[in-house]
């Protein structure tokens, strides 16, 4: 599943552990529908892709928006008090990243923002195949890695 969205969540257990509901790319089936997949991590019985079809992309989105709020408003953690929307996640949060990929040279470059000013990355450093460039305050910014074909997953390869 290609990520467009997710938020994580707490379930109040000894220790708290996070719920992640992770929505992905809708997609066109071959009758014409489209599915919107979705998956929500940390609760017991969730932990595989699903997916929502729908007339259009946009319908198929608000579908699985509303199926997993229903999903998680009706779990067993969440009528017992245990999910909170409120409470901020424990540890690192996942971070969305942009790739874009120039299969003619060979080159894809994973961004940590959606646009990049020109001049914003101050300071570049090279590693093998990788050129990683940060920005003012030392924040890395993006890296662009050459034979991308080899270095990225599968799921990465457009």
């Amino acid at each position: 599943m290609y990520e467009i969205a997710h938020r994580v969540l707490v379930l109040r257990t000894d220790p708290p552990r996070d719920v992640v509901v992770t929505l992905g790319l809708p997609y066109e089936e071959p009758a014409g529908e489209w599915s919107c997949p979705y998956r929500i991590d940390g609760l017991a019985g969730w932990e595989h892709e699903r997916k929502v079809t729908a007339f259009d992309s946009l319908e198929a989105i608000g579908l699985a928006m509303v199926t997993v709020r229903a999903a998680l408003a009706g779990s067993h953690e969440a009528k017992g008090g245990l999910l909170s929307w409120d409470d901020a996640p424990q540890g690192r949060r996942a971070r969305t990243v942009y790739v874009s990929v120039d299969q003619e040279h060979d080159i894809a470059y994973v961004s940590m923002k959606h646009e990049m000013s020109p001049g914003e990355a101050v300071r570049q450093v090279e590693a093998d195949d990788v050129i990683v460039d940060y920005g003012e305050s030392g924040q890395i910014l993006g890296l662009e890695i050459m034979n991308a074909a080899a270095a990225l997953p599968p799921e990465l390869r457009l």
